[in-house]
């Protein structure tokens, strides 16, 4: 017998891991992380390669993150603390467990990563430029936009250079909570003294560090020791309000091996990053070359954009010495003091040599405005040809661009257009951590000659990978955008006036993002039909935030709509011109509050010309009975076919189905529906919030409640269709009016999907509370609601129903300048409400629902705003025909439930606001303690 052969150690994973021996050591531990943490303990009692996966302190740490939120209390191991958050008590004194006769090279190599010490490593000063005493004209000719600079001294008179250590920081802030980098969707935080603690005993393969977006919050003392560098003074971004401005500065503090991996900045914009002690090694590529081992994830609806990349330790470790020299990143070593600039659209890793603290801000300029402009538009192949080049470019469009360049190679090494339905991937290596770098890395050098073939990182060159036939006003917002789709509107809008002087820099930003040359050339055409006054070079930017462009000139606001398609559009335009017929024949001072109706018509593009024909909703335009659209009879001989009960029918029949195409087709991209009304003079309430006296408010409130009375008391069509009218089959006998058993069966629709809805919007909502929907509005609550107009004992008097504005908000209330008794020289000193604004968003339903956006937008949460409103509405909250002593619906006839229970199924993201007014409700563990917060002082109106 071989002598060796005797001392050889039995392979024990075949039998310890039986069927699921096939797969890796790391396709297991992957599997693994999808278990609960007590299916895991469970599981390590099977086998003995078992017990060795489960007990992995990276997969404990992978389970305690995805449960953690809030402050997080770490307690020496990843498993300890896991078991602390579900409650288990840990038996210190059981000892581990050892096996021989397993061995896994994927579990050494990230042992070796989690305890490598980088004081062994030898890292040169690297290649980036420095300098020292640059001027800010050198440094916007020479680097601003266009390549990093390691630059010394802008940090030599902060305090922090000398106060922000880690021993000091500890013993000045250590009760204070900082957030940690986010390697789950929770927001975690620790306390400072804590997180010392773990950082200074944890062996991690990719730690933790603080990465705290709110540190001018939570320590407002350390914004006044460091200030922003004289280079970096301008960011556009810092006109936005606060809590409409993206984050955009970070205290960072991490320890050896801890770092940031391969990324581009957010929304394209620039950083600057300056080191106060220890020491990082960063490496940088420019624009459109993706790194080797980073893939790049381009959503094909919305253009989100997500990137797969491993951590910076391990990418040194094991893709770096790959690399042929002309491939190697731009590198260098940043000391405490240095500042390093990195220009919009660079990718960037950084390692943390050693314990670190820095300070980084990001911005917008003149120089990479238009990049930031360009990240926001619609769209998803511009956003991947910006990060990783012409490889991002569809099959079709590249085909020949890659033959010339990858002919002869395995496609395997460098996938550019890995396509599945919805997503592209853009990748410089197989997803898997094997044994086949070296193959990935074989052609990486001739696959880089296709980032360099053509490739510039150029707006002109750019925006020509732009979808032509996706607009911002109708196409899906991607979640990863640094601010919202009205934020960026307003931002526009903002910038348009307070930087005169850039405006054609802006027009061009404006016409990559929001497609405002189209729009411009629309409102002409319009004005010129109706004889109408040319725009000024002031006006021809759409104005506010709304969702489709608005135009202010001469005495004149044009609005075109544009949001969701045509057929939403038509629907708008069609609902708020037959509430406009109604209210013009009716006995309502309302009428004094609405902007005067002008004209109103479609516009729309044929054979090479455009074409305006009026129109006052009142029939069905020639431009959609002449294509293919088929209309029903009902709607046909309806006086206004895209009136509030035919539009109310087409989002019954969209019920629990997902988002389909306009079903107006082609016709969308080329017919938009218009309205001229007069214009208001003055300003919209959001412009004027923080400027008026409490009196002025007071005014506001009042005015607000007279005007929703008169909204309420108006008279609305009864329902005619055919389908409405049938869904009260089963009602008759009850006497329930068809309107209300419309609304009661749409909040029940919403209920059935409400969790999804509230996951998605992605706030920090407590799952204590997440779990408790159904028990607050129980299926009874939608019976209860429909019963309270059961009974025919009270006259008619009583309306179910009543129009619902839906969207009275700071930006539709319109504010007019008067003098009052303390005005100096006639000069105005006050403002008042003149007029309520857009009337698109109309539906029949519960008048609570007006009221809630009110309360929330308009006066933040106010109740004393909202109680003088009350007294002039005059109107009563809870409408019902049911006697008010059965006690079977008295839960539903409280107006603070039933409101409360109208926020939670609200197809808008109310409860953000109001997670957002009142900070206590983000630890609220029951929905009755949210209703008594924000509304049981309706319960005494």
């Amino acid at each position: 017998m071989d002598e060796t052969a005797a001392f050889r150690q039995r392979d024990r994973r075949p039998e310890a891991l039986g069927s699921l021996s096939v797969l890796p050591d790391e396709t297991i531990c992957v599997l693994l992380e999808y278990l609960a943490p007590r299916d895991i303990a469970h599981l390590a009692c099977v086998s003995s390669v078992m017990y060795i996966l489960c007990n992995e302190e990276p997969l404990w740490m992978s389970l305690c993150l995805r449960r953690a939120k809030g402050p997080l209390d770490y307690k020496g191991s990843w498993k300890n603390t896991t078991l602390h958050l579900e409650g288990v008590t840990q038996d210190n004194d059981r000892k581990p467990l050892h096996f021989d006769g397993f061995n896994s090279l994927y579990l050494y190599k990230r042992f070796y990563r989690c305890n490598a010490s980088l004081d062994g490593f030898s890292f040169d000063d690297g290649n980036v430029e420095r300098r020292r005493d640059i001027s800010l004209d050198e440094f916007t000719k020479e680097y601003d936009a266009k390549k990093p600079v390691l630059l010394s001294g802008l940090a030599d008179s902060w305090p922090a250079s000398k106060t922000w250590t880690i021993d000091q920081l500890s013993e000045k802030y250590g009760e204070v909570p900082f957030r940690i980098s986010q390697r789950s969707p929770n927001k975690i935080s620790m306390k400072f003294k804590d997180y010392i603690s773990y950082m200074k005993t944890q062996r991690d393969e990719d730690p933790l560090y603080v990465f705290d977006d709110r540190f001018g919050e939570a320590a407002p003392e350390l914004l006044k020791d460091y200030s922003v560098p004289y280079l970096f003074q301008e960011d556009w971004f810092e006109i936005l309000d606060k809590e409409n401005r993206p984050p955009y500065r970070w205290l960072i503090v991490g320890p050896e091996r801890s770092g940031a991996s391969w990324h581009v900045d957010p929304a394209l914009t620039s950083a600057w990053n300056t080191l106060l002690c220890g020491r990082k090694r960063w490496a940088l590529y420019p624009p459109g070359k993706v790194p080797l081992g980073v893939t790049v994830h381009v959503n094909e609806d919305d253009g989100d954009v997500s990137i797969d990349t491993p951590s910076s330790l391990q990418w040194w470790l094991d893709y770096y010495p790959l690399l042929a020299d002309e491939d190697k990143p731009i590198e260098c070593t940043l000391l405490a003091g240095e500042t390093i600039y990195v220009p919009s659209g660079w990718w960037h890793c950084i390692l943390n040599l050693e314990p670190t603290v820095a300070v980084t801000q990001n911005f917008v300029n003149k120089e990479n405005f238009g990049f930031v402009c360009l990240d926001m538009a619609p769209g998803y192949q511009h956003k991947g040809v910006c990060r990783a080049g012409l490889l991002a470019v569809d099959d079709e469009n590249s085909e020949e661009m890659e033959e010339e360049e990858t002919h002869g190679e395995d496609d395997s090494t460098l996938s550019y257009s890995d396509l599945t339905r919805k997503e592209k991937r853009v990748r410089m290596n197989g997803e898997e951590e094997t044994e086949n770098h070296e193959e990935d890395a074989n052609g990486v050098s001739k696959r880089y000659n296709m980032w360099k073939n053509g490739f510039s990182y150029d707006i002109d060159f750019l925006s020509k990978f732009l979808d032509k036939e996706r607009d911002h006003y109708n196409f899906p917002w991607s979640m990863g955008n640094s601010v919202g789709q009205r934020e960026m509107r307003g931002w526009l809008s903002k910038l348009w006036v307070l930087k005169p002087e850039l405006r054609n820099l802006i027009w061009k930003g404006a016409c990559i993002a929001l497609n405002a040359e189209k729009w411009l050339r629309c409102l002409e055409e319009v004005c010129t039909f109706h004889n109408l006054p040319s725009v000024t070079e002031d006006e021809k930017l759409p104005v506010g935030t709304g969702s489709n462009p608005v135009y202010l000139f001469s005495d004149y606001a044009v609005k075109l709509f544009v949001e969701g398609g045509l057929e939403q559009s038509m629907y708008g335009l069609g609902t708020e011109l037959e509430f406009y017929d109604i209210l013009g024949r009716a006995n309502s001072s309302l009428k004094s509050h609405i902007p005067e109706v002008i004209a109103s018509g479609i516009l729309y593009f044929e054979n090479g010309s455009y074409k305006v024909v009026p129109w006052d909703g009142k029939r069905i335009p020639d431009i959609l009975t002449s294509s293919s659209l088929n209309f029903d009879a009902s709607m046909l001989n309806s006086e206004f076919p895209f009136g509030i009960w035919n539009k109310t029918l087409l989002q019954q029949r969209n019920k629990g189905k997902p988002p389909a195409p306009d079903s107006f087709g082609s016709l969308s991209s080329h017919v938009w529906p218009y309205i001229i009304t007069q214009r208001c003079k003055g300003k919209i309430f959001a412009q004027l919030r923080d400027d008026l006296t409490w009196s002025d408010a007071q005014n506001l409130a009042t005015f607000l409640g007279q005007q929703l009375r008169n909204l309420h008391q108006l008279p609305y069509p009864p329902v005619t269709r055919p389908e409405l009218l049938n869904a009260n089959e089963g009602h008759e006998e009850l006497k329930i009016p068809p309107e209300w058993k419309v609304f009661v069966d749409d909040l029940c629709h919403k209920k059935k999907d409400v969790t999804n809805r509230l996951e998605n919007w992605g706030n920090p909502i407590p799952k204590a509370l997440m779990n408790k929907i159904d028990e607050y509005i129980p299926d009874e609550f939608f019976v209860d609601l429909l019963h309270v107009f059961k009974d025919t004992d009270v006259g008619d008097e009583i309306k179910p129903c009543t129009w619902i504005h839906s969207d009275v908000m700071d930006d539709n209330i319109h504010m007019e300048p008067y003098a009052d008794d303390d005005s100096v020289d006639g000069q105005h000193s006050s403002w008042r409400p003149g007029h309520i604004l857009d009337f698109s968003d109309l539906s029949i339903g519960d008048p609570i629902f007006d009221l809630i956006p009110i309360h929330l937008d308009v006066f933040r949460g106010d109740t004393d705003l909202f109680k003088k409103l009350l007294e002039s509405y005059g109107l009563p909250l809870i409408r019902s025909k049911s006697a008010a002593a059965d006690s079977m619906r008295k839960k539903v006839l409280s107006p603070s439930y039933r409101t409360m229970c109208y926020c939670i199924l609200h197809e808008d993201n109310v409860l953000g606001a109001m997670f957002s007014i009142w900070d206590e409700l983000r630890t609220a563990e029951s929905w009755e303690q949210v209703e008594l917060t924000a509304w049981s002082f309706l319960n005494s109106y």
